[in-house]
């Protein structure tokens, strides 16, 4: 069922009911799950927002599961990346669900059955044109009203980012540092002119807009109605080929011309010998906080209407940022730079409210980046996977959990539990099997078991470690760029006794 964005928006939670609820979200035990909407089911080329999004839903239910999380929903560029998106306020219209539009009678049967076009993103987004026209002709008052609604309510980026979309193609997807001058550089009178002539292309896109944003709040409130909290994703950066940095180059750290001065990464670590090269512009700090980090309080409103938990990828970025210089090839010659992470949180608490926030500690973490999470009480990462290897002050052995954590198996950047297993040594399997007590179980179910059974408030396991899935079905591996981001499972992957044995591990150490 699609309900109206109005009636959604009417839904949503006001800063006082926020704070009363807040700490009943990330304060209590719960069993959560870790699968990204491109990984459900179904006959597309990608899952959708259709109805295998709400048989999960049903899923999470009948186990005592009551968190469902995703990684960013944004629109991506050509490799898939949800961590490297074409706007930081935008939905993925690749995730739409063709049937829904159908259903309301702006698609009709025959225009979905062009079997020459497959299951592209190209034919996706050409069935969404189709009902647009659809919607222009069947679409009743109140749908016209309701989609006006939205468009006056998100203008402060639909706007500019049905623009650039629109520009993007016209101009075959080049960068926006690539395009004629008086468009890269915002000329008024070459903007006043393009929205003229780009006029039906810009209003069908944001119709894809309206219609993510209505599908996504209609499966959002399916979910909590049966008890099941959505819990997402925020990229503490924004890809460069976006339309936040096109049309607001002034926070970001760019020379006159709008080139990156400098690009985000991490130095050296578990996952990569020579750093991560993310190329993400860095933020101009001082602009944001001359402006009351207006930008990053819209950013994190958009993420709240959306979400019912919030995790801040990259955390101790917010502390200190690794800052490298533009014409670096890797990320081995960077430097830390300060970043007003405590000015930052407490804006937005000011504008927001307490919101229910999960801050990404992994890495090189420091007593700084420590000492800012637990000033605004926010519940920090422990991955089993990295728990064995370093002696008892690891402080991803169980026994050093406080409550206050979220512990997963692995997280999206990891391997599956049972492609892990198999890869490390003796010493190390000896290690686990000792420390759990020689299980007579497999050594990923028994990291699935300790980790449900954790003194942390919020576990969640992938979806690949309920399966049992190895290597095959891995989403990420941080440091490259080919073969990410395209794993899906198969319903007749979750057996009725996978189902029945996560209900129970969920009702034994009191998730449910």
């Amino acid at each position: 069922m699609i309900l109206p964005w109005v009636v959604q928006c009417g839904q949503a939670l006001n800063i006082n009911q926020r704070l009363l609820s807040v700490n009943n979200l990330l304060n209590k035990r719960r069993a959560g799950v870790l699968l990204h909407i491109t990984s459900l089911p179904g006959a597309g080329e990608k899952g959708d927002l259709g109805q295998d999004a709400y048989h999960f839903v049903n899923f999470l239910h009948d186990a005592g599961v009551s968190v469902w999380q995703t990684l960013p929903l944004g629109m991506t560029h050509a490799d898939g990346s949800p961590y490297q998106c074409l706007s930081a306020h935008a939905g993925n219209p690749a995730l739409i669900d063709i049937d829904g539009l159908a259903n309301l009678g702006w698609l009709q049967i025959s225009e979905q059955c062009d079997e020459s076009q497959g299951t592209s993103a190209f034919n996706q987004s050409c069935l969404v044109a189709k009902a647009y026209h659809g919607f222009l002709e069947r679409a009743e008052r109140r749908d016209w009203d309701d989609f006006a609604h939205f468009c006056q309510e998100k203008a402060f980026w639909l706007d500019d980012f049905a623009l650039f979309i629109a520009l993007r193609n016209e101009f075959n997807q080049q960068c926006w540092n690539q395009w004629p001058e008086h468009f890269k550089e915002r000329d008024s009178k070459a903007l006043r002119e393009a929205r003229h002539r780009l006029l039906t292309e810009m209003e069908t896109i944001k119709f894809e807009q309206y219609v993510f944003f209505r599908q996504w709040m209609a499966l959002k409130a399916y979910a909590n109605e049966r008890g099941v909290l959505l819990f997402g994703d925020i990229p503490i950066f924004v890809s460069y080929d976006s339309a936040d940095v096109w049309a607001n180059r002034e926070v970001f750290k760019l020379d006159e011309s709008g080139e990156m001065l400098v690009v985000a990464g991490v130095p050296p670590d578990y996952f990569s010998a020579t750093g991560q090269r993310w190329g993400n512009p860095h933020y101009d700090w001082k602009y944001l906080k001359k402006t009351g980090f207006n930008w990053w309080i819209e950013r994190m409103d958009t993420q709240l209407e959306q979400f019912d938990i919030l995790r801040i990828d990259h955390f101790r970025g917010l502390e200190a940022a690794w800052e490298i210089p533009a014409d670096e090839p890797t990320a081995q010659n960077g430097q830390w730079v300060k970043a007003p992470g405590k000015a930052l949180l407490n804006a937005i608490k000011a504008q927001l409210g307490s919101i229910p926030l999960v801050a990404e500690d992994l890495g090189i973490i420091t007593d700084e980046v420590e000492e800012l999470r637990d000033e605004f009480n926010l519940p920090g990462m422990k991955i089993l996977q990295f728990a064995f290897g370093s002696g008892p002050d690891n402080p991803y052995l169980p026994d050093n959990y406080v409550k206050n954590c979220v512990v997963y198996t692995g997280t999206h950047d990891n391997d599956t539990t049972l492609g892990w297993s198999l890869s490390i040594s003796d010493y190390e399997r000896n290690y686990v099997y000792d420390y759990l007590g020689n299980p007579s179980i497999s050594l990923h179910c028994a990291l699935v078991q300790a980790a449900l059974g954790s003194v942390a408030n919020l576990a969640v396991i992938p979806m690949q470690d309920i399966l049992e899935l190895g290597s095959e079905a891995r989403m990420n591996t941080p440091g490259t760029t080919e073969g990410n981001w395209k794993w899906r499972f198969q319903w007749h992957q979750l057996s009725a006794e996978r189902a029945a044995r996560l209900a129970h591990l969920v009702k034994l150490f009191n998730r449910n």
